[in-house]
């Protein structure tokens, strides 16, 4: 029997989106940054405030085109302990208006505030609220987008964005969506704006009034599906809490100069051994390791494995991530590498996973738990391997909780 979810007849969904946050946070931290054009990263750039935005820049644009185009750039180094600070205090003035918070970053997240009325106002109040707040108590500027859907609140906050505050009131859903470009819907890429593109669709209402069936024949079906109903603002997705991770991942950006082999794999090392205590401190286990590449030509490709059971053990995961690489090094050979990155997915609960005898003696998972207990108390850098000793893989960028 199919359920069907009554639509809410007021705007109840939040959608509150930090603006430019890394560099807003330079900014509040260095008033000798305000008003001025702001990157933060250097090899690649990892945010860039309004002014820089302003000038072209854009993220993860490669340091020197963002150099080129914005000259009289302020480049500063990422703090990611002073924006993971900024981001639970944040997050904690979300939890104070409402307990329906779904974080999707760092720095977003969508709330119901639906059946607060009586106790905090309307939705534009509790948004207004929420960015006086935001602003007083943490110094950042925020974006708030509302509406009766998830998605329609979260392109609300896009089109209002820096700083401002949009209500997508109800029955004025179609008017608002229609005129924009089709690159506001979720789904679409550069590659499908430009197919859309080639069949003479570049709004949203072009989207919706080539039809469904149309959109079927010319994305598939899946997509076709999707896209149309949300360009006729269909999205029945609720807010929700609690929601675990399906995957962890990590990548690391490495620029365009020469890269040796023996680099490469230490990247791959380095990134392997901090989700591996990442999986290990969420207590969960995996089943697939996806490795994905970037190229000098800005082409990707993408390489994954399963495993028989699912683990969380390091050396495991670095057995299978070693086996993806060395399978792509000859593309990477050919075509150079400046991005690699894993990711680990097809998560569950450790403790669903049954449990085999231990016929053989095996101490591999109680070694990764005296490596986390020391890196936890004495630094990250406290033990590592070899490969890794004097060499430098950046820092952890700030995340959600896993």
């Amino acid at each position: 029997m199919r359920i069907e979810r009554k639509e809410r007849s007021e705007a109840t969904i939040l959608h509150a989106d930090l603006d430019s946050f890394y560099a807003s946070v330079e900014q509040r931290d260095d008033p000798r940054l305000r008003g001025r054009p702001v990157i933060v990263g250097g090899g690649v750039v990892l945010a860039a405030s309004y002014e820089a935005k302003a000038r072209g820049v854009r993220t993860p644009m490669p340091g020197r085109e963002a150099r080129a185009l914005c000259p009289d750039a302020i480049e500063v180094r990422p703090r990611f302990d002073a924006y993971m600070e900024a981001s639970r205090a944040v997050f904690e003035i979300f939890d104070d208006i409402t307990p329906v918070v779904e974080g999707i970053s760092v720095d977003e997240a969508f709330m119901d505030v639906g059946g607060l009325g009586r106790i905090s106002g309307s939705p534009v109040q509790i948004g207004a609220r929420l960015r006086q707040r935001v602003a007083t108590e943490v110094g950042l500027p925020i974006t708030v987008g509302i509406a009766r859907t998830k998605f329609l609140a979260k392109v609300a906050s896009a089109v209002a964005k820096p700083d401002g505050l949009l209500e997508v009131a109800p029955g004025t859903e179609i008017d608002f969506l229609h005129p924009l470009p089709v690159r506001r819907l979720w789904g679409v890429g550069a590659v499908t704006e430009a197919k859309l593109a080639d069949a003479g669709i570049r709004t949203v209402g072009d989207l919706a009034s080539f039809g469904e069936h149309s959109l079927c024949g010319l994305l598939g079906g899946g997509s076709g599906r999707h896209l149309y109903a949300l360009s006729m603002a269909r999205d029945p997705r609720r807010v929700e809490t609690g929601r675990r991770r399906r995957s962890i991942g990590s990548q690391r950006a490495l620029g365009r100069r020469p890269k040796n082999e023996a680099d490469i794999e230490a990247t791959l090392v380095a990134i392997v051994e901090r989700l591996g205590k990442r999986l290990r401190g969420a207590e969960r286990v995996c089943r697939t390791v996806v490795l994905r590449l970037r190229f000098d030509d800005f082409s990707r490709a993408t390489r994954s494995r399963s495993f028989l059971e699912p683990t969380d053990r390091t050396d495991i995961v670095m057995a299978v991530a070693r086996g993806l690489l060395d399978d792509a090094m000859p593309l990477i050979r050919d075509q150079g590498c400046t991005l690699i990155g894993l990711s680990l997915t097809n998560l569950d609960d450790r403790d669903s996973v049954q449990l085999s005898l231990p016929f053989e003696s095996d101490h591999a998972a109680d070694l990764d738990i005296a490596m986390d207990a020391l890196r936890n108390r004495f630094g990250r850098d406290a033990v590592t391997r070899a490969v890794l000793v004097g060499r430098h893989h950046g820092d952890d960028a700030p995340m959600l909780p896993d």
